[in-house]
């Protein structure tokens, strides 16, 4: 057992009946949390040799940021579309009910350059899929994936096979 799990929240029948939401807000707002989470994330990035991190719309900013500032690396976001102000690569996925898109700084991202994809979830994996092809089109590899949850009933490791993946916490649910 992870020494995170005690700080995570999980609530019944939201947002529907059958479905146990994971929730991370209690892991952020304690100090020692979002303490363990950082370390425990960083942690899994021993070893690595990456030049970036990036980190996806919203939540991945609250684990890259700081990871990054540990690791002293910088820190990249991947935003949803039409918030970034300078040129941007873009990449479009599909989501249950419809399509998303999100979009990186196109001179953020140099080929050659060795990323690691942060985010606080892995369900699906659509999101991340998608971060990754779009940095990939960039010209850049990504090394790893870090995700402080999984939730495995959704198979979302399936869609990034051929990605090296790591999460702290893994639920077999959805």
């Amino acid at each position: 057992m992870s020494k995170i799990e005690p700080y995570i929240t999980s609530i019944p029948d939201f947002p529907e009946r059958g479905v146990i939401f994971r929730d991370i807000t209690t892991v952020i707002g304690n100090a020692d949390g979002l303490q363990l989470s950082v370390d425990e994330m960083a942690a899994l990035l021993e070893g690595e040799t990456f030049d970036v991190i990036a980190g996806l719309e919203s939540r991945g900013f609250l684990f890259g940021m700081p990871i990054a500032y540990k690791l002293h690396k910088p820190f990249i976001p991947i935003r949803k579309a039409g918030k970034l102000p300078r040129a941007t690569a873009g990449m479009s996925y599909e989501l249950e009910y419809g399509t998303a898109s999100i979009e990186v700084h196109r001179d953020d991202i140099q080929p050659g350059m060795r990323v690691v994809l942060i985010d606080d979830l892995i369900a699906t994996g659509g999101t991340l899929e998608a971060a990754a092809k779009l940095l990939e089109s960039l010209g850049a590899t990504v090394v790893k994936i870090v995700c402080l949850l999984e939730l495995k009933g959704l198979h979302g490791r399936d869609r990034l096979q051929g990605y090296p993946l790591a999460t702290v916490v893994s639920y077999d649910g959805k």
